[in-house]
């Protein structure tokens, strides 16, 4: 059952937690989000649904929680990212590619290691599982690996140095189209959403040709709002949204306490003249 959805109750439909890259179990994410006043929270961790095995029900501590995935896809040999909301947990076609997704990660993370190590960054891949915990391995994790070698002063140095777009940690093959993660989120019940468009670095005729493929693919809805973000990049969604048909999302992509920027609830506020994707639920 949806939640009633007045205009103060605040959404956040993009979190992650240890399952993937992010810094706090499921059950401290949902806690911060209550003590933040969030009412509604997706938990879209990268490429799994983990987080949501710690609980069986749809409603914690006064946070209703829409299930939630961000599946990491293809586009034009470009890497780019797909939320699912409400998806169904027990899907068994979506535990399938979740399952192949999980293995490409492996795979990625395997290259990402032996890149750094022929820049003599040894038992990188020991390293970055150590600060995974188990879970699925990233780039944050590199990052943090490489911080503790005192190799980079922090961990936005060695995305700037090793880990970010373009540099060598930056892995763009092996992800399936967008179509497909967008056609796995539907036959799972969900509506597919795409996420943070503006980290795409997309001219605007190309970041146009993305949602008119998306849409094409199935997509329904789209982040106008990622976080905290600038007025005139909001103004530049909204009309991307409004144009194209697509429902209005909004996440502060939470990975971490003390990342102002990305804290649970306090993203830029949702322009009150698009119709907000719970409105479809």
């Amino acid at each position: 059952m949806a939640p009633e959805k007045p205009n103060e109750m605040i959404f956040d439909l993009h979190s992650h937690t240890t399952a993937s890259d992010g810094e706090l179990t499921p059950l401290a994410l949902i806690s911060r989000a209550r003590e933040n006043g969030v009412a509604c929270l997706a938990i879209t961790d990268h490429d799994t649904i983990d987080a949501y095995g710690e609980f069986d029900c749809d409603l914690i501590d006064g946070v209703m929680l829409c299930p939630g995935v961000e599946l990491s896809a293809n586009w034009h040999g470009r890497s780019v990212h797909v939320v699912g909301l409400r998806i169904r947990l027990e899907s068994s076609s979506l535990l399938k590619e979740l399952e192949a997704q999980q293995n490409s990660r492996v795979e990625r993370a395997e290259q990402i290691a032996g890149r750094l190590e022929k820049k003599g960054f040894d038992h990188a891949m020991e390293g970055a599982r150590a600060f995974a915990g188990g879970d699925n391995i990233g780039r944050p994790h590199f990052a943090k690996f490489l911080v503790s070698i005192a190799a980079v002063r922090d961990e936005r140095q060695a995305f700037k140095r090793y880990l970010g777009r373009g540099k060598i940690g930056d892995i763009q093959r092996g992800w399936p189209p967008v179509a497909s993660v967008t056609s796995w989120i539907r036959d799972a019940g969900g509506m597919a959403v795409l996420a943070h468009p503006a980290h795409y670095r997309l001219t605007n005729t190309k970041l146009g040709v993305l949602a008119d493929e998306f849409v094409e693919a199935g997509g329904t809805a789209m982040e106008v709002v990622s976080g905290k973000q600038s007025p005139e990049l909001t103004r530049k969604l909204a009309e991307l949204a409004a144009e194209k048909g697509l429902l209005a999302s909004t996440g502060s992509d939470f990975h971490r306490p003390g990342a102002a920027w990305s804290e649970l609830g306090r993203q830029t506020a949702l322009p009150s003249h698009l119709k907000p994707v719970w409105d479809a639920w």
